[in-house]
């Protein structure tokens, strides 16, 4: 299609738009379809890029944090403590490191073992809160040392639980991408089918244009703009409603954990307003691959 011809698919052309029906069956579908699949894309962006945040949270918190169990007897737990803290104080890139202290750690266990645990009268370690700094510390080296002046200490810099979490956040970024590329074919395809009914159904009227000498790359024009214009507007109106959906969830909370902060933030909000753009660009080849193909079978 030369710059001509897209210039008549974005200004208009009275008499090439009388080929198209301007109302039917193929034009309440195109524009249900197109507003279904930009309010579902809408969701879908918000899951994706509140997945990526997630992700990029949780290796961020983790990466930062580490947990040092001192696993000693009861009258060596206090010394090796010290002795454990004193070295963390003397460890380039180790920001803070504390001990927990009694009730912290109760608050730790009780989700799984209930209120009331005698932590007293069992052999519970003594947890150190250690908080790495910029640019890190040498993990191998500060192991090394607590292995030789606190044989009761167990360095955990938490990859175990680090790595499965971002995994996790990051299928359900691909997955939500992946949904919207679906979102995408579907709506191709939709537009594709009804182009197709469209088409047939003025058949009689496109042998007519034939013979008065009107070209095909002409009336294949008149469809394309039509349904492309309808897939605009309807996607346009999806998004709009999906936004207002979106705009509608819970805020990020810590309570509510990954529940929460599902929607967009900052410049996130512009992103959602590319579908409409999106869907035309998606219609617009649909429909011309759909008249081309049509009106050679027609020939």
């Amino acid at each position: 299609m030369n710059i001509a011809n897209l210039r008549t698919l974005l200004m208009g052309d009275k008499q090439a738009d009388r080929v198209v029906p301007p109302t039917g069956f193929t034009a309440q579908l195109t524009l249900f379809v197109s507003g279904a699949m930009g309010f579902l894309a809408v969701f879908a962006l918000a899951l994706s890029l509140a997945s990526g945040r997630l992700a990029d949270r949780w290796a961020d918190e983790l990466a930062r944090s580490a947990t040092l169990r001192i696993n000693a007897p009861t009258d060596q737990r206090a010394d090796q403590t010290k002795a454990a803290l004193d070295i963390l104080a003397q460890t380039p890139g180790v920001a803070s490191a504390r001990a927990l202290s009694v009730e912290e750690q109760v608050a730790l266990l009780t989700p799984w073992f209930g209120p009331d645990l005698p932590l007293d009268t069992l052999p519970i370690p003594q947890l150190i809160e250690v908080i790495a700094g910029e640019p890190g510390y040498d993990l191998a080296g500060l192991r090394l040392r607590l292995v030789a002046e606190v044989p009761g200490a167990v360095f955990d810099d938490h990859t175990r639980w680090r790595e499965p979490l971002v995994d996790a956040a990051n299928s359900l970024r691909r997955l939500a991408l992946v949904s919207t590329l679906l979102i995408g074919g579907a709506l191709a395809g939709m537009i594709t089918l009804a182009a197709n009914a469209a088409l047939a159904a003025n058949a009689q009227v496109i042998e007519v244009l034939r013979l008065v000498g009107a070209r095909d790359r002409y009336i294949a024009g008149a469809f394309v703009r039509r349904f492309t214009m309808r897939a605009l507007i309807g996607s346009a109106i999806g998004v709009g409603i999906g936004m207002g959906g979106v705009m509608l969830l819970p805020e990020a909370s810590n309570e509510g954990g990954f529940l929460t902060g599902l929607g967009f933030q900052g410049l996130g909000w512009g992103v959602p307003l590319l579908l409409p753009l999106l869907s035309g660009v998606v219609a617009f080849f649909a429909t011309w691959n759909a008249a081309r193909r049509t009106l050679k079978e027609l020939t």
